[in-house]
């Protein structure tokens, strides 16, 4: 059991620190190298390398036949560093794409975000052509992203994955990273001579939100930049705050979701109420009126013993939130803590002790003054909400890890190996065959994700501005390079959910206009013909919303996933389009201009495959219907109307400028996400 004290915002963060990656704040990065192996070419980078790189021995458990592929590590040219280097593993489209001396086909990269997480989980996870199942083994994915396009694989920044660094040599910030890749790129084109000319896709989810538009902002200001980048993709993106990706949508998640609350009005009034409360009711009005959004500081909690309770300096606290809350689990969440209010006895007991305290927290909703923040929480409502479910709300409270942030309708517990909310097994890449077969370091074990120490030091935190600081002067950029930018969300993701990068095209200024004219409203089906989602372009920013897909959107709609890719990024698909004479390619359609698009009626429960779904009585579903109906169209109090705050003023959040004022997140989850993307 953990007991939150009144401490500083770095001495929260270290026990963090040290309870999810057992490093603790004073420890010295680890030191990894790449390993030599037989055949390596004594000259400089060159084609001539193409045959070492090469994967040509078989791989553990792989019984089917993979394309030709190419993996290993290849230095960022640090001085002083000469061990740091980046892992790839890259895939052909078709035999000879890679090695062919000149072409003007497109390639693509694939990274994932962490900070500190391996695009190999991705690889076997999401879009790659190999997908591990839950018993470990691996089967082929017909929906590999190197069906269309010659795809790489790339764990980044030095230290990630396979990428090796030594312990003097991790990136300092996000702008030093975005130096090591594009050395990384300079290498790596002269190993594949034609990749220089080709036009590129650069392409990544989570927390690479902030790596692709500072490495993409690194290529613009370069001369004589190594490779041609054309279209920037970003899936779930932290361009913006914690504030704005995580808490500022979590009214919008209860809409999507209301089984986390189980259907119940009055708890969903309280969060409204605390939504309006923390300013987070933005006004998304398309166009989108009354300039950039207005800054607002989130108070800490009041109450001494909160883990939300702080003394440190903002913006830091903002920074370090964003790295912890983008973690995945690593162990059983903590019960009987200070927030949580789990009984373990017998199962008819617990029901019945779960039901009293139930009543109790909605009591003191009535006591509560009118107009005041809770003082546990304060601002904290994505943590407040997914408490709340694994506490009062069946069937997330069957047990340790039923919640899975990444997937909201998955409450398996416990999950199969190759669930999106666990760590992913390190058998297959650890294996020496594995190794041996990719050229990968021995000097270090694979693990899907570290605790990334930036400037050397687990006490350090991503020191770096959140990239929407720069997005107008990136999209501008973008725009003068005829580089197209592409984003998209899951429907089934709460930790970034789709409103709040909604709320970051809205305040953005692309095109010379700000934000999207109007609002995402048409339909778009994958090649069965089943509804995918909605998708939207205007003025070189594409936006997609997916039905049904989770934070790692190619591994639970990997047909869908495919068609956007082909269709909408690699593609030029003009469905969603809004011409000239205001006209949308394809249609606007009104059922799907609502804010918020409705998840799947039932919840997943069990473990392997002895799995249910439960669902709610259609009555319960009706009368909140009904509720959310009245809620939404004006009557009562709704994210949509302009609500006035008890003082008078409407506080509109920043996307740009926010800064969290709350340090941690709650013991009862955050604590336990580990590192997927």
């Amino acid at each position: 059991m953990i007991f939150w004290l009144n401490v500083s915002l770095f001495a929260i963060v270290f026990v963090l620190v040290e309870r999810a990656a057992g490093q603790n704040p004073g420890d010295t990065p680890p030191s990894s190298f790449p390993h030599v192996y037989p055949g390596k070419p004594n000259g400089p980078l060159s084609a001539a390398w193409q045959k070492y790189y090469e994967v040509t021995a078989p791989l553990p458990n792989v019984t089917f036949p993979l394309p030709r592929s190419f993996a290993g590590n290849i230095p960022v040219n640090r001085p002083g560093h000469p061990n740091d280097t980046l892992f790839f593993w890259g895939f052909e489209k078709k035999n000879g794409s890679l090695t062919v001396q000149s072409s003007t086909d497109p390639w693509l990269i694939w990274l994932q975000g962490g900070p500190g997480s391996s695009s190999m989980a991705g690889l076997v996870l999401e879009n790659g052509p190999l997908r591990i199942q839950a018993d470990v083994s691996m089967a082929g994915n017909k929906y590999s992203w190197n069906n269309l396009v010659d795809s790489f694989w790339i764990d980044q920044p030095v230290g990630t994955g396979f990428s090796t660094a030594d312990s003097q040599g991790y990136v300092l910030d996000d702008d030093q990273m975005a130096d090591d890749f594009l050395q990384f790129l300079s290498n790596l084109v002269k190993v594949f001579p034609s990749l220089a000319t080709r036009p590129l896709y650069l392409t990544g989810e989570s927390y690479a939100g902030r790596w692709i538009p500072y490495i993409t902002k690194a290529l613009f200001a370069t001369n004589k930049p190594p490779v041609q980048l054309k279209k920037i993709a970003i899936g779930d993106g932290t361009m913006a705050s914690w504030n704005v990706f995580a808490e500022l949508p979590t009214v919008s998640v209860l809409e999507t979701y209301p089984q986390l609350i189980n259907y119940d009005p009055q708890v969903f009034k309280y969060f409204e109420q605390q939504e309006r409360l923390c300013g987070y009711n933005v006004n998304l009005t398309y166009p989108q009126t009354g300039g950039k959004f207005a800054s607002i500081f989130l108070p800490s909690a009041v109450d001494p013993n909160s883990p939300f309770f702080f003394t440190g300096p903002p913006q830091a606290q903002a920074q370090s939130r964003t790295s912890l809350s983008l973690q995945k689990k690593t162990y059983a969440k903590y019960l009987n803590s200070a927030a949580s209010t789990k009984v373990k006895r017998a199962v008819t007991k617990r029901e019945i002790e779960r039901e009293r305290r139930h009543n109790e927290w909605k009591r003191s909703l009535a006591l509560r003054p009118n107009g005041t923040l809770d003082t546990w929480y304060g601002c904290n409502l994505w943590e407040e909400m997914w408490d709340y479910a694994v506490n009062y709300t069946f069937p997330w409270t069957g047990g340790p890890d039923t919640e899975n942030p990444y997937d909201i309708p998955d409450a398996l517990n416990p999950e199969p190996a190759n669930d999106t909310g666990i760590s992913l097994d390190p058998t297959f890449f650890n294996d020496p065959r594995t190794r041996t077969a990719i050229h990968a370091p021995t000097s270090m074990n694979w693990t899907e994700g570290i605790w990334y120490p930036f400037g050397n030091t687990y006490s350090n935190i991503p020191p770096s501005a959140d990239p929407m600081v720069f997005m107008d002067a990136l999209a501008a950029n973008a725009s003068a390079h005829g580089v197209g930018i592409v984003f998209y969300s899951g429907n089934d993701d709460s930790l970034i959910p789709h409103r709040g990068t909604e709320v970051t095209i809205q305040n953005m200024t692309f095109g010379g206009i700000q934000g999207f004219t109007k609002k995402p409203s048409t339909a778009w089906t994958d090649d069965s013909g089943t509804f995918a989602g909605i998708i939207h372009q205007e003025r070189g920013l594409a936006y997609a919303l997916l039905q049904g897909a989770s934070h790692l959107l190619p591994n639970k709609k990997p047909a869908a996933s495919f068609y956007l890719l082909r269709e909408f990024i690699l593609g030029n698909n003009k469905a969603g389009t809004v011409q000239a004479s205001g006209t949308v390619v394809g249609g606007e359609n009104k059922a799907l201009a609502a804010d918020i698009m409705p998840g799947q009626s039932g919840i997943v429960m069990g473990s392997g495959n002895q799995r249910t779904t439960t669902y709610w009585p259609s009555a319960t579903v009706a009368a909140w219907n009904s509720f959310l109906a009245k809620e939404t169209s004006g009557v009562g109090a709704s994210k949509n109307t302009e609500s006035a705050l008890s003082s008078g003023t409407r506080r509109i959040v920043s996307v740009s400028r926010v800064v969290i004022l709350a340090v941690v997140a709650s013991p009862i989850l955050s604590l336990h996400l580990f590192f997927h993307s």
